[in-house]
Parts: structure tokens; C-alpha cells; sequence
């Protein structure tokens, strides 16, 4: 899955970085704050949502705009991905053109 959505970012034009688990990506995203964080809500050892909530306390990553993919559906998944700081909720599957489309408002970027 994350070499799905390594393409579908990547022909944005943006660089992607991507991580095992919610740890590798909080550790990376603290060395080189990104442009968007797209985060699986299932990731071993840190969770998605604890990754977000702990990305949303420190002052480079605050702002940063996230999407929430999760196979979890329905309101109360949805309320826990914007409790954990994400700006948008997109339950799986998730596919191209909508994820491009949202990622690029989210970057300000001109529609395609």
C-alpha cells in the first residue's frame, strides 16, 4: 500500500517520504518537517493517531496539514482522526484521484 500511495503523491510533483511504523515517521518528520503527512491509522508499535496527536505538540509539525487512512469506518472513526489532529478522514479504499485531489488542496496547489 505505501508504494500506492508513494505514486499517487509522487505525480504531484512533491517528494515522499514514507516509514514503517508511527515512529520512524514522527523521527522523520521531526528531522525534515513535510508539506503533508498522509498517516495509516494502523501502523505497528506507535498507532497512526498517536503518531498525529504527538506531531500536533511540536511547533514545526503543528500546522502541518494530515490525512487519516483507516479501514475503520463511521462517525466515531472519523471523530478520532480529527480529535487526533487529522484535517481530513478517508476510510479505505482509498482511490487516486480523490486522495490527489484532496492532497493538493491541503498543499494549496493549483487543480490539475
Amino acid at each position: 500500500m505505501r508504494l500506492y500511495y508513494r505514486e499517487i503523491l509522487g505525480g504531484l510533483g512533491c517528494p515522499v517520504e514514507d516509514a514503517w511504523n508511527g515512529l520512524e515517521g514522527l523521527e522523520k518528520a521531526l528531522r525534515a518537517p513535510p508539506r503533508l503527512i498522509l498517516v495509516d491509522v494502523n501502523m505497528p508499535g506507535l498507532d497512526g493517531h498517536s503518531m498525529l496527536r504527538r506531531m500536533r505538540q511540536e511547533p514545526t509539525l503543528r500546522a502541518v496539514p494530515a490525512i487519516t487512512i483507516t479501514t475503520e469506518t463511521g462517525a466515531e472513526a472519523a471523530s478520532r482522526a480529527y480529535q487526533s489532529g487529522a484535517n481530513l478522514y478517508l476510510p479505505k479504499p482509498v482511490r487516486p484521484e480523490p486522495l490527489a485531489t484532496l492532497a493538493r488542496i491541503l498543499l494549496g496547489m493549483p487543480p490539475a
